[in-house]
This record gives C-alpha cells, structure tokens and sequence, in this order.
C-alpha cells in the first residue's frame, strides 16, 4: 500500500509541474503580447502586432500541450487509483489514454479560448485602431 501511494504522490507532483507551467505560460504570453502591443502603439508599426500575433499563437499551442499532458496524468492518477492489489509497477506512461485526451481538443478548450480568445480581441482592436 505505501508503494502506491508514493506512486500517486509521484503522479500528483507531475501534475502539479503542469499546471504550473501552464500558469507560467499565460504570464509570458500577458507579458510578452503587453511589450509588443506597447510597441506597436509606440512606433504605429503593424509589424510588431505581427510578430506579438505569432507569439500569441505559439503560446496557445503550448498552453495547450501542456493542458493535455496535465490531462492525461489526471486520467493516469484515476487509474492508478482504482488498481487493487498492492504491487505496482511505478509506471508514468500515459499512452493507453491519448485516445481519450486530444491536444487539438484541449487548444479550444474553454479556459484556453476565453484567455488566448481574448487576447486575441486586443490585437484586433489595436490593429483596428492603427489601421
């Protein structure tokens, strides 16, 4: 039983680890995307709404990479879980759940769609604005 719960433990810290770099994501992305914007009023240059555009549009990509790895662990820790007997093999591999968890579904997730979709709003204000 306590090789089990150190499996979870191991589980839940890999969790935690993605949640955090998704939080970590959005604050770059805020920060970066805020610099480039500033930018762009600065010097009224559509270019730097360009490159803060694609920037934002990596940041998405990744947040949501990460959103479905924390996903998938999320599936693997319910597993793990509901395993009975006492033996475990320690096992991280989050393979026989990528068929339930799809990183394309993830992207338009609600959260990521409401932050990055908003975003997103701002650079088509701006671009409103100095156009």
């Amino acid at each position: 039983m306590e090789a089990k719960l150190k499996h979870l433990e191991f589980i839940e810290n890999t969790i935690s680890r993605m949640a955090g770099n998704s939080f970590l994501l959005k604050g770059w992305a805020v920060t970066l995307v805020g610099a480039l914007l500033a930018l762009s009023f600065k010097e009224l240059n559509w270019r730097y709404i360009t490159v803060s555009l694609v920037v934002l549009f990596f940041f998405w990509l990744l947040d949501g990479y990460y959103l479905t790895q924390e996903g998938l662990f999320i599936k693997l820790y319910n597993h793990a879980r509901q395993v009975s007997g006492t033996a475990t093999d320690f096992s991280m591999d989050t393979t026989p759940f990528r068929k339930k968890m799809h990183w394309f579904g993830c992207i338009f997730s609600k959260t990521l769609v409401l932050f990055y979709g908003g975003l997103l709003a701002v650079h088509l204000l701006v671009l409103y604005i100095i156009i």
